[in-house]
């Protein structure tokens, strides 16, 4: 039976419900085994971080220079919540592979760096490893330092929850484009065959205003009925996001699942035209049913012209992730490799810092993760909220680092290795996802162990480079400088990530070459 509420809002958005589903049951992470737009990186001073400003800058670096080294007072602490959207690299492929440049205001590193598959060391059981990593540039004095956190891997076929999802999905008049609607009927269709019996799914969609379609149903002896609801989708008039988010909460609400993965799916294009339009009044309503429910989000976006912003800010206060599906092949991804994995969360809540050794680092900059910043002190206060992560994941942050001239080096409290001593410590705090007790795991290096260069370093570290550089050139071009040290032109970039895709047999690696060849070109 359905029922109306509100009104309705664009499309675009129904192939992103299809990899909305695949990605949502993959659970909340950026690269699986398998916004934040600011102005470039962020320096550390006292009292925190500070955003630099623009990077068309006459000076390169804020804060270089004798001062900030002399400092004892100086602030080389990072505390920020795990992030591992990809959204941010999906639209910009999209958009590159249209013949445009995307809008540097789209583009966050640390999504291009976390959409990438890394072979970190795993746990044994739930929580995570540490590892850490780094190479020196071409700029003299700096290196870039990566932080890997990984999750225990998805067994195939493994014991997980069930999973309780409600669709949220975008029937406006602009899915009626090929590719979108009927994909997203395509895709819907496969998920619920590959879906347990003991697995529930919702169904609401919304134009100029929310219906649902389909209350919460157990799969086992209703597959039938899910299917007719699924094609049933047709697209209709303009889109009414405010309404879909509330009908969405709330059938999640009347169809919760104790013991089971409850999952807001939201799939549109976020181009909110109708009705509640004003970002913080819906965002409200998401936070609300996090904090009573425990229900978390998971935004898929769509559409050449895509709310890329609004889709984050929800995704981020309502405890999940976004990613951005362009076309069929990302739709396979999904359901051929990520639905299969485990629906559930294997930490909540959870927050990474950074301490780099004050005898040996003068200054750094964390690359991205500009809107998940938090107080140092809030480290281990479990009040404030931190990110979900679900197994097989890995969440990478990539840091520049500037070191201590070895002339001005001072004992370091940390063991000697090569000149210099102890670099950085790495901790990484969770919530157990049922019990809510705290955990704590520690990693670190020294600066004798920094590759001598971030082109020849292994697989994983030179990709990251190459993925953050390119961020770093999405957003500084017609700049005069990089927020990046030793970042290069876009045409050696190229030559570098082409090298890579050679030296790794890597497709996503090839693929990665291609789009900053094209930004190259449109450059």
């Amino acid at each position: 039976m359905r029922k109306r509420h509100g009104t309705r809002r664009p499309a675009g958005a129904l192939l992103a419900f299809t990899v909305a589903s695949g990605l949502l049951l993959a659970g909340c992470s950026g690269t699986s085994d398998d916004s934040r737009a600011s102005d470039g990186a962020y320096g550390h001073k006292r009292g925190g971080p500070v955003p630099l400003p623009a990077p068309d800058r006459g000076e390169r670096y804020e804060g270089e220079g004798d001062s900030r080294e002399a400092d004892p007072e100086r602030d080389l602490v990072s505390t920020f919540a795990l992030d591992v959207d990809t959204a941010s690299y999906g639209y910009a492929r999209r958009t590159l592979a249209e013949g445009r440049l995307p809008d540097p205001a789209t583009v966050r590193p640390e999504e291009f760096v976390n959409s990438f598959r890394q072979e970190y060391e795993r746990p044994g059981g739930d929580g995570f490893t540490v590892t850490v990593d780094g190479a020196r540039t071409d700029e003299d004095g700096w290196s870039l330092v990566r932080v890997g956190l990984a999750t225990r891997s998805a067994a195939p076929g493994g014991e997980r929850p069930p999973a309780a999802l409600t669709f949220v999905v975008d029937t406006s008049g602009s899915m009626a484009e090929p590719g979108r609607l009927d994909l997203a009927r395509k895709s819907l269709a496969v998920m619920t065959d590959r879906l347990r019996d003991d697995d529930s799914v919702a169904l609401v969609t919304f134009s100029d205003e929310a219906e649902t379609v389909l209350p919460m149903t157990r799969l086992g002896g209703n597959r039938d009925e899910v299917h007719e609801a699924v094609d049933s989708l047709e697209p209709d008039r303009s889109t009414n996001l405010g309404a879909g988010v509330e009908t969405g909460y709330e059938t999640a609400v009347e169809g919760l699942r104790e013991g089971a993965t409850n999952r807001v799916v939201l799939v549109s294009d976020a181009l909110a035209n109708t009705g509640e339009t004003d970002a913080d009044a819906i965002l409200e309503r998401i936070s609300r049913s996090r904090r009573e429910h425990g229900i978390t989000l998971f935004g898929v976006g769509v559409g050449s012209d895509y709310g890329d912003a609004l889709m984050e800010r929800l995704a981020d206060r309502g405890d999940g992730h976004t990613v951005y599906v362009s076309g069929e092949e990302d739709a396979r991804e999904v359901f051929g490799e990520r639905l299969p994995r485990a629906v559930e969360l294997t930490a909540r809540d959870a927050k990474a810092q950074v301490a780099f050794d004050p005898a040996t680092v003068a200054e750094f900059r964390l690359v991205g993760y500009d809107n998940r910043r938090v107080a140092d002190d809030d480290f281990r206060d479990d009040r404030v909220d931190g990110g979900e992560v679900g197994p097989g994941h890995t969440v990478t942050a990539l840091y520049a680092v500037r070191t201590l001239p070895r002339s001005r080096l001072r004992p370091s409290g940390g063991t000697s290795s090569g000149a210099g001593g102890h670099l950085v410590t790495a901790t990484v705090r969770w919530l157990d996802p049922d019990t809510r007790a705290p955990h704590e795991e520690t990693g670190g290096m020294e600066t004798g162990d920094l590759d001598d260069s971030v082109w020849t370093a292994d697989r994983g570290l030179a990709l990251t480079a190459t993925a953050a550089y390119f961020a770093d050139a999405l957003r500084s071009l017609g700049h005069r400088h990089s927020a990046l040290p030793g970042a290069p032109e876009l045409g050696e970039l190229s030559e570098r990530a082409a090298e890579l895709a050679e030296r790794t047999e890597d497709e996503d690696v090839r693929d990665l070459a291609e789009a900053i060849r094209t930004a190259d070109r449109l450059s």
